[in-house]
This record gives C-alpha cells, structure tokens and sequence, in this order.
C-alpha cells in the first residue's frame, strides 16, 4: 500500500488536516486504531466528559472545513462573558464578547460530538480512510517510511504525519525528543446541573489547591448545566473520586463557592494526571508531529484542540503551497516553514498557561497581595482586557487562511 502522506491519528486534528488536504492532488491516507464510525447522536444521553472550548479560530476552520453544521446540529453552547476570580483573596476579572464588538468568546462542545461531526465528512470525502488500524513499526526505507501495523499490512509513504497525541506512537518509534514534566496535579472532569442558569459564561475560580472551572453546556435548552474542571493535588483528586455523589457535590459546590447555587446533580467523574510536553523538533526529513503529539497544556484555559487545529490549518497550508510549486512535501526545508509558524505561537502559550498556574500557586503573603491587585487593575483597563480577549477568540498572530475572515 502507498500514499503520498499517511496521517497516523483521526482524532480531531488529524480528521481536521485530512479534510484540509482535500482536493490538493495528493493521495491521502489517515490511519487509525478505533473503527472510525459515527454513532447516532442521542440528546438524552449524558454529555461527553471531555469537552473543548472552541475558540472563534476553531470555529473558522471547522466552518470551511464543512464541519461546523454537523457539529451545532449536535449540541454546541455558545459562551460571551468568562469571570475569573482568585479563592484566596478579592481580586477578580470579568471578560467579555462585546468589550471588542464579538459576538461571542466561544464554543464549549463535547470532543465526540467534534470528532462525530469531522468523522461525517470523512466518509462522505474521497480521503483514503484506515480503520482498526495498529501502527507497531515505523522505519526508513530508501527514502520513504515503512509502516507496519499489527495486522501484518505495511504502507510505504514519503510523508508521516503524527497526529496520534499525546501518547503518540509515531513520536516514540521515530525517537524524537520532548521536554516534559509533570504538573502533580490531577484534573477530575464531569458534567453537572447547577441550581442557577450558567448565564453564558465561563466561570474559573483559583483555589489554593489548583483551578477550578465551570464551563456552560445545555441539553435541550436547559442552560443549568455545566462541564467541570477540577485540578487539584493527587492526593486531593483521590479522596474526591473515593466520594459518592452526594459528598462529592457538596464538595463541588463549596469549592465553588456556590456561584451557581447548589449543585444538583453531577455525571460520572474522570480523573486524569496533567503532565506538560513539547517536542524539541516538530519535523524532521518525512515526518511532521502535530496537536497533542507535538505538545500538550495544561487545561487551564481549554487551549490544547484550538493549538491543534491551528496545526492541522498552517501544516495543509504549508503543503499545498510547496506541491502546487512542485516541491518535495516531505524535505525538512518545506517541513520546516510550518515549524517556524506554529512552535513560537504555541511555546507562547504553554508559557503564559505555565505563567498562570506559578502565579495561582503562590502561596507567599506578598505575591497574594500583588496577585489580587493585579487582577483588579487589570479589570479596570479596558485595553489590557481587549487583548486577553482577542488571544481567547485566537484571532492573533500568524493566522493560516483557514481561519481567517
């Protein structure tokens, strides 16, 4: 089997590079280990743990991409305002859509209603689609890739692509290189229904223990619910998972201060380690990492998927660009023009989500003091307040032309 360039991961971004790619002239191939089918969407059922704060950015590319009706066909909760305030003392800033004549700041949307919608364009595309497929080898033949999978098939192309994530596969075989460390923190995620309607915002609450987000979902109108994200010490997430649900709502809603009133009910719980990665090198000659194989964040602000689209829109920028001047897809001099885009815009965040996590963990008297005043200064101007907002809505910087107007 052959292709011009074998995506290996049809998650988000990897769906989102496939479908970007469409109509390039080369002959794609995504490869992935689950059965890439898209079940029928049932409003009734519970929401997704894992949701993502689609930024406006996002929504750009899932639009063209053909995507976006799929996915607002599902259920997908639009936010304008986003109140952040610091547990430990008084300071606390409001955000908000109309401040630079937005509509809104965002989208929080189920992953799987994301991926379902990106998955339904597939089929109805002429891509090559590679379900149940298990990468096991990746080695260099000649001047290509030789991918063995673990049903004994084997796909030569000149182009890997890494779109696998954090755990990638491909990132190991290849022996490239990451900085990584490990947040000791642990993020519990579920959905719950508050007593008070979420009013269209984002809520993040600092507790001395780590940040604590409520981010606004509704199921047939009902703007009562909320996706949670709670990071706090391993220690902590253990004795929370360990609570039935009534502790564990209680527990919830103090934390919250009860911003929304009480917590009525709450879904099953997950609890995932959060540990920060970045690839030294995201080419190499034949091979690209993006999304979450090239870096992961912490998920503080709901970053890491709209880093990844971004990925996918500049990367399928960058190789229709060379192919249709006749260049080599695969030379690491091509590769390389989509390295200097994305690495200093993503390095940038992980910084300023690092930043944030430092400042909030400060325990010292006089860095709460300067923190709180901080954030009420900040509140009070406008402009400072202007460009948060605009690096939320990720219409800053470098745009691929996916996500521009």
């Amino acid at each position: 089997m052959h292709a011009d360039l074998v995506i290996v991961g049809a998650g988000m971004v990897g769906s989102a590079l496939a479908l970007a790619l469409e109509g390039s002239g080369l002959d794609i191939l995504l490869l992935d280990g689950s059965p890439l089918s898209v079940k029928p969407f049932d409003r009734e059922a519970p929401f997704e743990p894992r949701v993502s704060a689609l930024s406006e950015a996002s929504r750009r590319i899932l639009q063209r991409l053909h995507a976006w009706d799929g996915i607002a066909a599902r259920r997908a909760e639009p936010y304008r305002e986003m109140q952040v305030w610091d547990g430990s003392g008084t300071g606390q800033i409001h955000f908000s859509a109309a401040s630079v004549h937005a509509e809104m700041l965002g989208h929080i949307v189920e992953n799987r209603v994301v991926q379902d919608a990106l998955l339904e364009r597939l089929h109805d595309s002429a891509l090559g689609l590679l379900p149940n497929a298990r990468l096991e080898q990746l080695r260099h033949s000649g001047d290509d890739w030789l991918l063995s999978l673990s049903d004994g098939r084997e796909i030569r192309t000149p182009l890997v692509v890494a779109a696998d994530g954090a755990n990638s596969a491909v990132r190991r075989l290849a022996g490239c290189a990451t900085r990584e460390w490990d947040y000791l923190h642990h993020a519990i995620v579920t959905s719950v229904r508050c007593e008070k309607p979420h009013q269209a915002t984002a809520w993040q609450r600092f507790t001395d223990d780590g940040p604590l987000a409520f981010l606004p979902l509704a199921k047939e109108g009902d703007a009562h619910w909320c996706s949670i994200v709670w990071s706090t010490t391993p220690e902590q997430a253990e004795k929370l998972m360990a609570l039935d649900d009534d502790g564990f709502r209680k527990a919830l809603g103090l934390a919250f201060e009860h911003r929304l009133g009480a917590i009525e009910h709450a879904d099953r719980r997950l609890c995932i380690p959060l540990r920060q990665r970045h690839a030294k090198r995201y080419v190499e000659p034949g091979l690209v990492l993006i999304g979450d194989a090239a870096h992961t964040i912490h998920p503080l602000a709901g970053q890491g998927v709209n880093l990844g689209f971004l990925d996918a829109a500049v990367l399928a920028e960058v190789i229709e660009h060379a192919h249709a001047r006749g260049e080599n897809i695969a030379e690491e001099r091509v590769l390389s023009r989509f390295e200097r885009r994305r690495m200093p815009h993503n390095l940038a965040m992980m910084a300023a989500m690092e930043g944030f996590q430092r400042l909030f963990q400060a325990d010292p008297l006089a860095v709460r003091w300067l923190r709180n005043a901080g954030l009420r200064l900040v509140d009070k101007h406008h402009e400072a307040k202007g460009v948060f907002v605009r690096q939320a809505l990720g219409l800053t910087g470098d745009l691929p032309n996916l996500a521009r107007v």
